[in-house]
């Protein structure tokens, strides 16, 4: 069910999900009862005691949408239109099947309320600063000793793009340019995503497989009719906003 899962800082988990854990994804055609069940299970499996969580409307832009006791006054309940969620303690996911998902975790100066955020990272979200969107927000919300991780995502050796298209984004992130291993224009995406990070003074604790080499993952490059896994990240009963 789960690429990858750890509990990364006492009451804090972060996980990525697998095909195992099956699509979860609204917008892909699939039976929304089902998927509605899917993201029941996970869930019921990770003790979360009927705290749901928070996906968003994907659009590959760069809203940082706030969540919970984050949010502008009048958000509703309702997934937002966005590629970023923050929250105090509240239990969030962000939807991907070869664009970067990122999980950052800080902690409030003061009281040590998990600050915490999904980043839905695909080429136009990084060249228009998502991350770096998300990050500020974080800390506008008082967040401080940040850390992220970046769950699975095509890399540089296997996304293969336009020259003029790689021109572009790397215009705006260096790190993105890329050679791949075909030996025409790529993008690293992951790398892009880690120089952000790290210009942002945030650390990178992790670091996923590639989407595309890795067949227990979905991969929209590989099978475009496919479903989406998930990047989680949730706090233990009682540690959110303490």
């Amino acid at each position: 069910m789960f690429s990858w899962r750890a509990e990364v800082r006492p009451g804090v988990w972060v996980a990525f999900t697998d095909a195992a854990a099956g699509n979860l994804a609204l917008h892909v055609g699939d039976d929304p009862e089902e998927v509605r069940h899917r993201r029941a299970g996970i869930e019921a499996a990770l003790g979360l005691g009927g705290r749901p969580f928070r996906y968003m409307n994907q659009v590959h832009g760069s809203v940082v949408a706030g969540i919970g006791a984050a949010a502008a006054p009048g958000i509703g309940t309702d997934a937002p239109t966005a590629d970023a969620m923050v929250s105090l303690g509240e239990p969030l996911a962000v939807m991907v099947a070869d664009c970067v998902p990122v999980v950052l975790v800080g902690d409030r100066a003061g009281d040590g309320t998990p600050v915490l955020a999904v980043v839905h990272a695909g080429r136009p979200g990084v060249a228009s600063g998502v991350v770096p969107a998300a990050v500020a927000r974080m800390r506008g919300l008082g967040a401080a000793g940040l850390s992220a991780w970046i769950g699975p995502s095509v890399c540089g050796g296997c996304y293969e793009v336009p020259g003029d298209m790689r021109d572009d984004v790397a215009a705006r992130v260096p790190a993105a340019w890329c050679t791949t291993s075909r030996g025409t224009p790529g993008l690293d995406l992951p790398a892009a995503v880690r120089s952000q990070l790290q210009d942002a003074g945030v650390i990178v604790e992790y670091s996923g497989n590639c989407t595309l080499e890795d067949e227990q993952l979905f991969s929209y490059r590989r099978d475009r009719n496919t479903g989406r896994f998930a990047g989680l990240v949730w706090t233990d009963a009682g540690t959110a906003q303490r």
